[in-house]
């Protein structure tokens, strides 16, 4: 199957570079480079895109916002941000991309990224990305917070409602949201989550461990300064003195 790719960057070396390196791979094929991401959506309106490079920072409309739109179309394509500023690449996993390069790309990077792809349209995956898509793009009210999050493994997009997360672990980059029956590794640093979580139904208990308010069941002391919450599924959460305050009142304890 071929895939056809949109460049958008606004820079030409950027799209120059990005169209001869896709030249290497064979089932791709370039359906049209433009520099701004109102000419993006001209080309997308007209044609059948299968994965679009999206350059972050342009003039105009920037990547972002370009996402945004893409999320109202129907069978959004895929979308890998192409950066040279590796401090929007957590923006870009907010936006549910599929994944993204720092420019200069490299080959072996390009060539991964390419494979993911690939996967999740060769397993028909683009209505998932796309209901990912939308539910990042339409949150409702301003003040409202994430009800899902939409994990990305090899081909697949599952999204995990929040309301179904008995408590989160910190691994790194990386958060473990801990379900009832399974773990799943999501590629979101805990920090970044924790602004998108309802503070009345989440709670951050240690450095490392945020808990769903309704699943805490007993907390105890072991040892100076430590405590251990036991939750309705029998899991048990380390908690910091500092948070303990917090969680009793949480839990209804005075």
């Amino acid at each position: 199957m071929t895939v056809r790719a949109l460049i958008v960057d606004d820079e030409e070396p950027g799209r120059i570079n990005l169209r001869y390196a896709l030249a290497e791979h064979a089932r791709w094929q370039v359906a049209g480079e433009c520099a701004s991401a109102s000419a993006a959506r001209a080309i997308i309106d007209a044609q059948d895109v299968d994965v679009v490079f999206l350059d972050i920072q342009m003039p105009g409309d920037s990547g972002l916002v370009l996402a945004r739109a893409l999320a109202a179309l129907a069978n959004p394509p895929l979308v890998i941000f192409v950066t040279a500023h590796n401090a929007f690449a957590l923006d870009a996993f907010e936006v549910h991309a599929l994944d993204y390069l720092l420019k200069p790309v490299n080959d072996a990077r390009l060539a991964a990224a390419l494979a993911r792809a690939e996967a999740m349209l060769d397993l028909r995956q683009r209505p998932a990305y796309g209901a990912a898509l939308r539910a990042w793009a339409d949150p409702g009210a301003p003040d409202q917070y994430w009800r899902q999050v939409s994990v990305r493994s090899v081909g697949r997009i599952e999204c995990i409602e929040l309301a179904d997360v008995d408590w989160i672990e910190t691994c790194g980059n990386y958060v473990n949201l801990h379900l009832a029956t399974r773990s799943v590794m999501h590629r979101l640093p805990l920090s970044r989550l924790l602004r998108h979580l309802d503070p009345a139904r989440f709670l951050r208990v240690h450095r490392s461990a945020v808990v769903r308010i309704g699943q805490a069941a007993n907390l105890e002391v072991v040892g100076d300064g430590a405590w251990r919450l036991t939750l309705r599924s029998g899991a048990q959460v380390p908690v910091s003195e500092r948070h303990v305050d917090a969680l009793r009142a949480a839990m209804g304890e005075r």
